[in-house]
């Protein structure tokens, strides 16, 4: 098991990735004129009484000087050429810093900040190399493969090549690679392309498995660019540094030794992180010598309403109809803005919301506002993306599609709607805007959940704290075993083999054989199936085939969902938003993997609800809190999702909630958790009467800070609270991994736990509601319907678990997070519930790996601790 990394100070602001434009920004067609400032944008947005009281805290953070440098001297000159007549004259420090590096033919991470140029740091060393290489005999002597995380950047990033490229001809060859690319064209690309932008999966799914068609273009690969290397973390990072180790492999076998070059976010310790994805060692370029303009940072609370909620709790206004009224407000002023949602129902809720009230003085501006999001047919996505660069689009709600450097230069203004899980996500986001060297405004607006409410009112922990270490661990044996049987595919396996991919390897491989996966022979192990190795798993962490959305009556098919996601996101019942329209799920189909949808216009949301109970395994590491204990292992979860709410839109109110009747799923996992004695309850006056509620609600309010102390998004993870838990003996609190195997999580939570627990003590306590609300202890999805709670207990049995708390926790033994499956993939969810006693209290995590698909309203506020931001249903 990895070690956490340390953490290293903070930027101001992070990272993007087009190239940098230290020469006269471009302003879209159409658009003239200076912009106002962002002060006086943020002046007019929180003009009158009751919007200026929203704004908890202003931080200003002011220009910077950038400094220059020179190209080395081996970039070929009509490289530098073209890039002087791009209007760039001179590179910054850290470009020509990083270039240098990849010409030494050394890996290297650059990690700066945002619009800082970290495109143009590695295009510079590729360019140069693939115009050497175009002199071979066969025109390709030289290929380079660019990886992004999201098909909308690789597309993105093919534009800037060619722009930057032009004045070189048909010497530079540029060409995406991925699921939307036609069948006729992918032929060409593994013969002639030069410069091949691709993303993960399919490398894992495509190219890998049939690399004997790209064996001219791995033969001459130099390049291996990994773009937004910082959102490969956990599970989904652990698969996709297995299958880097893999394209090592088979690049050995075609005698080449490619370098990698990676950009991140400004993240802690990225040398080591960018070393743990690649496998190799990797030199560190963070000192960011480009300018930037002055950033405007508001956070922004939305006010309490007179609605209450579940057990009469206050209901705060959610950031989505906040989030709408704010886009509204800056498109009518002619702003361009980006609003950033972690959902996709969020962003298409923003959108529609923004839309109508456009509509209602000007026609014409609410189709200049737009909904971009995964999800979406590829038309529909390049569509919203030439819109967005031509200038016609003036509002934008997104999700993380568009934080992840899709270059779009010209904006004034980024909403972020709820924390979006991460320090380096939020600086990511607020980077967006300014680009050029401009001032722009971000303005943070908080969902009604624990983690807002603590950051609004603490802006020290935002901008006086280091962005997050980047967890991910390769050696979780339910990733490393359908990589082996994928290698072994590929290549047959040997002896020299193993030590590339990691130490758990060896002891993988007998396991492999005999589930009858592998047969070793005297040359190696063999994949013995007829089935492709690489159709084991889905490295997004979904498994199992993707469900269609239907529409019922006509046939259409308008997208789809992960498998995993499909019990929370179309069950039947749920609210799912496609491009403004609503449609309602009549009927999920499980075993063909389709959801049937008839358009419809419910006046409600849906939030789907589950119950979870938790079995200890194992118990790698214990250690004494006073009398209590803070343990560390492996445990099996059994989710079932059991009802849906349904909520009105805007104000959140719940109007009834319905019962479902969907299969159970089964997880093995890693989990951290901690026991209470009868003295300790005595000392904090807990009662048998408030002790469920005081758990429950320490684990709703653990479970939603902890993302302030690990690189988790609330999808990542789940929580379970028993009175007396039938392993431990005693009343138990449990916070777990919300993916086979582990993810780093819960790992992390126990490295912090002091610091974690101190700081959700403080959050329920600072909270200024009575009893408890969804801005401290209360959860949208809880399948025990937030009931029992009990703040004031939660508060003191917390102090008596931290009175005796140590400063420090030691490092967790290493080991497998639990036996590998027998066969790598999805797990089946059959078994039952192991028979307890008292009924526990939970929230789970949508199914491992994704984001939830249909979320509802931005509107619930309630605070989730493994739930997805608007807080709806975790789309598994």
């Amino acid at each position: 098991m990895h070690d956490a990394l340390e953490a290293l100070s903070v930027m101001a602001v992070t990272h993007s990735v087009p190239m940098a434009k230290n020469h006269r920004p471009r302003r879209p067609a159409g658009e003239t004129g200076s912009r106002p400032s962002p002060g006086t944008v943020l002046d007019r947005l929180s003009s009158g009484e009751s919007r200026s009281a929203r704004i908890t805290h202003t931080e200003h953070m002011p220009a910077r000087e950038g400094r220059h440098a020179v190209w080395p001297h081996r970039i070929r000159p009509e490289v530098i050429a073209a890039i002087e007549a791009a209007g760039i004259e001179h590179p910054w420090a850290h470009q020509a810093e990083a270039a240098e590096h990849a010409l030494d033919g050394e890996s290297v991470v650059i990690a700066t900040g945002t619009a800082s140029g970290k495109s143009l740091a590695y295009l510079a060393p590729v360019l140069s190399t693939l115009l050497d290489g175009s002199e071979a005999p066969n025109g390709r002597g030289a290929t380079a493969l660019y990886l992004a995380p999201t098909k909308a950047l690789a597309a993105d990033q093919r534009r800037a090549v060619r722009e930057l490229a032009a004045p070189l001809g048909n010497r530079i060859r540029p060409a995406v690679y991925d699921g939307d690319t036609p069948v006729e064209e992918r032929e060409w690309v593994r013969q002639y392309a030069n410069h091949v932008l691709t993303n993960p999966d399919m490398l894992h799914r495509g190219i890998l498995p049939s690399h004997p068609r790209w064996s001219s273009f791995l033969r001459s690969l130099r390049y291996v660019v990994i773009d937004e290397c910082h959102t490969y973390r956990g599970v989904f990072g652990s698969h996709v540094a297995q299958v880097l180790r893999r394209l090592r492999r088979v690049c050995a076998r075609y005698g080449s030794e490619p370098v990698f070059l990676l950009a991140s976010a400004t993240s802690a310790e990225p040398a080591l992180a960018a070393g743990r994805l690649t496998g190799l060692p990797v030199t560190e370029v963070s000192d960011d010598a480009s300018p930037r303009g002055e950033l405007v940072f508001a956070l922004w609370e939305p006010p309490l309403t007179e609605l209450h909620g579940e057990r009469g709790a206050p209901v705060r206004r959610t950031a989505t109809a906040e989030t709408a009224d704010l886009l509204t407000d800056l498109t009518r002023q002619g702003v361009r803005s980006v609003a950033f949602v972690r959902s996709r129902r969020g962003a298409e809720l923003i959108s529609v919301i923004a839309q109508e009230r456009l509509a209602e003085t000007d026609r014409a501006l609410a189709r200049r506002v737009a909904a971009y999001r995964g999800g979406y047919l590829p038309e529909e996505r390049r569509a919203l993306e030439r819109a967005l660069h031509s200038g016609e689009l003036l509002g934008l709600a997104a999700t993380t599609a568009l934080e992840l450097g899709v270059d779009v230069s010209g904006l004034d203004a980024v909403l972020i709607a709820g924390y979006p899980g991460t320090r380096a996500s939020l600086w990511q986001q607020a980077g967006r805007a300014g680009r050029s060297g401009e001032g722009a405004l971000a303005i943070l607006v908080a969902r009604d959940d624990p983690l807002d409410t603590f950051l609004v009112h603490h802006p020290e922990a935002i901008f006086e704290q280091p962005v997050e270490t980047t967890v991910l661990d390769p050696d979780n044996p339910y990733v490393l075993a359908p990589h082996l049987c994928a290698a072994a595919a590929e290549l047959p396996l040997t002896e020299p083999d193993l030590a590339l991919f990691g130490p758990a390897a060896p002891g993988l491989l007998p396991q492999l054989e005999a589930a009858g996966l592998l047969r070793r022979r005297s040359t190696g192990w063999y994949w013995t199936r007829r089935e492709r190795a690489a159709d084991l798993t889905d490295i997004r962490g979904g498994g199992g085939s993707p469900v269609r959305i239907v529409e019922a009556g006509t046939g259409r098919l308008l997208g789809t969902v992960d498998e995993a996601a499909s019990h929370t996101a179309v069950h039947e019942g749920a609210v799912h938003l496609h491009q403004g329209r609503t449609y309602l799920v009549r009927e999920l189909d499980l075993k063909d993997s389709v959801a049937l949808v008839e358009e419809a216009v419910p006046p409600y949301s849906t939030t789907a609800r589950d119950t979870t109970s938790i079995a200890v395994l194992e118990t790698d590491t214990e250690i004494p809190w006073g009398a209590g204990r803070l343990c560390y292992g492996s445990v099996e979860v059994t989710n079932q999702v059991v009802s849906f709410l349904r909520r009105r839109l805007i104000t959140g109110e719940v109007l009834g909630e319905t019962k479902l009747d969907l299969p159970p799923r089964t997880l093995r996992t890693r989990a951290v958790w901690w026991t209470v004695t009868e003295d300790q309850l005595d000392a904090a006056r807990i009662t048998p009467e408030i002790l469920g509620g005081a758990l429950h609600a320490a684990e709703h309010a653990s479970i939603g800070m902890l993302p302030l102390f690990a690189t988790c998004d609330r999808w990542d993870i789940g929580g379970v609270s028993v009175p007396l838990h039938p392993d431990t003996l005693l009343p138990t609190v449990f916070v777990y991994d919300g993916h086979p195997g582990g993810a780093g999580f819960a790992e992390r939570a126990f490295h912090t736990a002091r610091a974690w627990l101190k700081a959700t003590r403080e959050a329920i306590a600072s909270c200024e509601c009575e009893a408890g609300c969804p801005s401290c202890i209360q959860s949208p999805k809880c399948g025990n319907g937030n009931d029992p709670l009990h703040k004031r207990g939660a508060v003191r049995l917390l102090t008596e678990l931290l009175r005796e708390a140590p400063e420090t926790s030691p490092a967790p033994a290493p080991g497998p997070a639990t036996e590998p499956p027998p066969e790598p993939g999805p797990r089946p969810a059959t078994e039952p519930p192991p028979a307890p006693g008292p009924h526990p209290a939970t929230e789970t995590p949508p199914a491992p790996g994704h984001r939830p698909a249909t979320e509802p309203p931005p509107e619930q506020g309630p605070p989730p601790a493994s739930e997805p931001a608007p807080e709806g249903p975790p789309a598994t």
